[in-house]
């Protein structure tokens, strides 16, 4: 399972990736897919909490994945870590529209 969670960090550090790109950007930056950026009053503030929700986001990913060294295949112990990731998308979404309605023109 050791690959199984060297996958996962790479998403994680991807994630990372994104919160990083985020913060350099001169434009404000979007969250959905398919989602134009909203125009928002303080740009460089806004991208810096969408920035900080990405790397909470990576560092919640990589503790969530850390089972995934102690597992066995087709354990079903992998609920629990499934049921953690949607949790923490829900949670992901919830703050950014709190994030979007603070800065939002």
């Amino acid at each position: 399972m050791v690959i199984a969670f060297i996958i996962w960090s790479i998403v994680a550090a991807l994630f990372l990736g994104i919160g990083i790109s985020c913060r350099k950007s001169n434009e404000a930056v979007g969250f959905f897919t398919f989602v134009k950026p909203p125009i928002v009053e303080d740009v460089e503030h806004y991208n810096n909490e969408v920035s900080i929700l990405w790397f909470v986001a990576a560092g919640a990913l990589e503790i969530i994945g850390i089972p995934l060294l102690f597992l066995k295949q087709n354990s079903p112990l992998f609920i629990p870590v499934i049921f953690a990731v949607v949790i923490l998308i829900i949670v992901m979404m919830v703050v950014y529209i709190k994030i979007e309605a603070k800065y939002k023109k």
